[in-house]
């Protein structure tokens, strides 16, 4: 779930909240258009008290993208992964 007021832009700080199957930690990071990787502003973090009943655990994330484009966010667990690809706008 993205926790954002509208399109998401450049320089904008968002929330993501990420439910996952399979174990272990889960590492994240994004990869921007050009190749450049970023991590997590802050996270990931254990995200307890959801009422959102779906199978895996459950995670936030903090976020800045430093520029526009099509940013694919990649998740890894001991025995899972999975990606996201996220347009953000100038």
């Amino acid at each position: 779930m993205i926790f954002s007021t509208g399109m998401l832009t450049t320089g904008d700080r968002i929330k993501v909240v990420w439910r996952m199957t399979g174990s272990g930690d889960l590492s994240i990071s994004a990869t921007g258009p050009d190749g450049r990787v970023v991590a997590p502003i802050w996270g990931p973090e254990p995200h307890g008290g959801s009422n959102w009943t779906r199978p895996g655990d459950e995670w936030g994330t903090g976020w800045v993208f430093p520029t526009p484009g099509c940013w694919t966010i990649n998740l890894t667990r001991t025995s899972g992964k999975g990606h996201l690809v996220l347009r953000v706008a100038e």
